[in-house]
């Protein structure tokens, strides 16, 4: 009994620290790559402000930042995480490689989720004399909704397995917990422990997100 209250009391923080860097991370990747996704659309061969080269462009820079494994992308942006935040470790520093190395794959959601639209929707807006901005904010969005909360969730728990690698490198939460106690101090029990509330994490996300889109596709 009070090995399993030695446990809990260790999985406290790093479970507040992992939520913190979860929950900042997304809404920061979300702000950044929504509008990479609507411009990848919109620049797209037939798209509603078609440009090839703009469209080639971000199209690469998204494949190449995607291509980044996590592990080496936090190590790049350590110079910047200490520009932003002063320092390289810790969950608050870890946040900026998060956010920069989700942004990209928040981008395909989207430009995946607007294109599923079907373009008879679009063009009756076109026909309608919207414009491209109208278009995209009362059109392309709302019929995209539940698709977008479906790739948000995905999103959300890539974060969640980016902020666990994270803690190979000092960035805190529940990786960091798991790699001092159940790997270097070879504590089976912290390790399986840390694990599971990480499943725990996941699921809770995934459930909440399916629900969330179920409610969006019943009441558009």
């Amino acid at each position: 009994m009070d090995r399993f209250v030695r446990i809990m009391e260790l999985l406290m923080a790093p479970t507040w620290e992992t939520l913190y860097m979860v929950v900042m991370s997304s809404v920061i990747a979300t702000l950044l790559g929504f509008p990479i996704g609507i411009a990848l659309v919109l620049t797209e061969k037939g798209g509603l402000a078609e440009s090839p080269w703009t469209h080639r462009i971000l199209d690469g820079v998204v494949n190449v930042c995607r291509s980044f494994p996590f592990i080496i992308l936090m190590i790049v942006l350590f110079p910047l995480s200490r520009i932003i935040v002063g320092t390289t470790i810790g969950t608050t520093a870890t946040i900026v490689p998060l956010s920069i190395g989700a942004a990209p794959f928040v981008g395909r959601v989207v430009e995946g989720a607007l294109k599923a639209v079907p373009m008879g929707v679009v063009e009756a807006a076109i026909v309608m004399g919207s414009r491209t901005r109208d278009i995209v904010m009362r059109v392309l969005i709302p019929e995209a909704l539940p698709a977008l909360v479906l790739g948000e969730t995905l999103t959300v728990i890539n974060v969640v397995g980016y902020s666990a690698m994270a803690g190979a490198i000092g960035g805190g939460g529940l990786g960091d917990l798991a790699i001092r106690y159940g790997f270097h101090r070879f504590q089976t029990d912290v390790l399986i422990a840390a694990v599971v509330v990480i499943i725990v994490l996941v699921q809770g996300i995934q459930v909440l997100g399916n629900g969330l889109a179920s409610y969006l596709d019943r009441n558009r």
